[in-house]
């Protein structure tokens, strides 16, 4: 519904039974364009790399950003330099991390792009997200992941990060200072489930390979938690919004989700009834002056 005198705008003719899949906010001054890098990820697992400034010119009418197979869908595309690293997570609860540099700049908009991960059996890349790169060895990751959790739960302190080179890895000591810079430059991405379990994991548990592998386990799968529904980059001030396929909704701040080692179930964040499940999860940047807060049906 609109207000009187007010009507919607129709931001880009689209054919019958086309949907729009992912909208990218891109900076204000076109200038900056040059600087940057766009990146397409699909369903199949597919990746493309363009530059920002081959769709600065947009038609009208929109125009071809990237050629899909037969089924293929796209999944979600964002701006990234190439000193970054892309995170591919699946339904079936794999991923891979992989230096944005892996992936060539493709000069024209209307090819297939190239493997970014591996798919098994009917899974699907069901999310992109975009980490900053940080040179640190497995040693110094499992160090600082040790470290890190002592502070954060001490209950705990034992639990495997779920990748075998850290937990393999020698225990030793980090210097003060470089547990600092490590800590200064930690991100976290959060994991949903369709049957609203959850969980915030470390980057240093993700370890960067090389693009086109299966992966790695991003979640313990468990007839508990059911299939992904999203993995994305949150912030301590965000807040997290849940939607179920019954209309129920949830919003939360994102500090108050756990963080756990990479391959854990999670923790409950949305109580869903027999049968329901979460179909979709939203990060919301925390308004300024705003207070967090967690709606739901009572």
């Amino acid at each position: 519904p609109t207000s009187p005198g007010k009507a919607l705008v129709n931001l880009l003719p689209i054919e019958q039974g086309e949907t729009i899949s992912t909208v990218m906010p891109v900076p204000e001054d076109e200038a900056a364009w040059a600087a940057l890098n766009v990146v397409f990820a699909t369903s199949h697992g597919t990746v493309r790399r363009n530059a920002l400034s081959d769709f600065q010119n947009i038609r009208a009418n929109g125009l071809i950003a990237m050629k899909l197979g037969e089924g293929e869908r796209l999944v979600a595309v964002s701006t990234c330099n190439p000193d970054q690293d892309i995170v591919l997570a699946t339904r079936g609860g794999r991923c891979i991390r992989f230096a944005v540099d892996d992936v060539r700049v493709f000069a024209g908009r209307t090819s297939t792009g190239v493997r970014g991960i591996k798919l098994v059996g009917d899974d699907e890349v069901i999310s992109l997200s975009i980490l900053d790169h940080v040179e640190a060895s497995p040693e110094e990751r499992a160090a600082y992941l040790s470290s890190a959790r002592r502070g954060r739960a001490p209950e705990d302190e034992a639990e495997a990060t779920g990748d075998p080179d850290l937990d393999e890895a020698p225990a030793t000591a980090i210097e003060e200072a470089r547990f600092a810079e490590l800590e200064a430059k930690e991100q976290f991405l959060l994991t949903v489930t369709a049957r609203g379990y959850g969980k915030r994991s470390s980057s240093y548990g993700y370890r960067t390979s090389g693009r086109g592998g299966q992966g790695i386990w991003n979640i313990d799968m468990t007839d508990r938690n059911g299939n992904v529904v999203a993995t994305c980059e949150v912030r301590d001030d965000d807040e997290l919004m849940l939607v179920t396929d019954r209309g129920q909704m949830i919003r939360m701040p994102i500090a108050g989700v756990r963080i756990a080692s990479r391959k854990t179930q999670g923790v409950i964040l949305f109580r869903t009834e027999p049968g329901e499940r979460v179909v979709s999860a939203a990060v919301l940047a925390k308004e300024s002056g705003g207070e967090g807060e967690t709606e739901g049906d009572e």
